[in-house]
């Protein structure tokens, strides 16, 4: 069976500072007519940063969509300073971490939910991390407080819900596959 979609018609509905929003009518593989809501998104990177002694870096700040405080991996937009990604990664970092570090790798990239948004996600590895001398200034409104954690406080902080974005928890999981690798 073919599951294409064909876009017969697209409407941009709202343009803002982090997302676009888009109305697709696409013909259906059987030939029905639908629509498709769709937030377009540049694209973020993510920092899965561990410490010498075995801990990651998590930062902590309040998401109005989910009333709640969380702890994420440190991440941000692509946007017009970077090149690519894996600039967006060093800056993110310095920025909301104040690290820097000898190596990024790149672990994975990912759709953050692709039954509505084309946001793509690329989650790097940042090896032999150390503080920053220059720190690059939060956005305005940013507000983060940092957080070294073990993967048994990682975990913990999973089961209580406060680790409950998908980057997140898919750093963790490659965080724990290593360290298995490593046994």
């Amino acid at each position: 069976m073919e599951f294409a979609e064909k876009r017969l018609q697209n409407q941009h509905i709202y343009h803002g500072a982090v997302i676009d929003l888009d109305l697709e009518t696409v013909a259906l593989p059987n030939g029905q007519k639908a629509q498709r809501e769709i937030v377009r998104h540049p694209g973020a990177a993510a920092i899965m940063a561990l410490t010498t002694d075995q801990r990651m870096v998590f930062v902590e700040q309040w998401r109005q969509p989910l009333q709640q405080v969380t702890l994420e991996v440190p991440a941000g937009k692509i946007d017009a300073r970077d090149a690519n990604p894996e600039a967006t990664a060093w800056r993110e970092l310095n920025e909301e971490a104040g690290y820097t570090a000898q190596l990024l790798t790149l672990q994975a990239k990912f759709y953050s939910s692709p039954g509505f948004a084309d946001e793509q996600m690329w989650l790097y590895r940042a090896t032999d991390i150390q503080p920053v001398t220059t720190r690059l200034a939060l956005d305005d409104d940013e507000f983060l407080q940092l957080h070294e954690l073990t993967l048994a406080q990682a975990q913990a902080q999973i089961k209580a819900g406060v680790i409950c974005d998908a980057k997140t928890l898919i750093a963790v999981q490659f965080w724990q596959a290593g360290l298995k690798e490593r046994d």
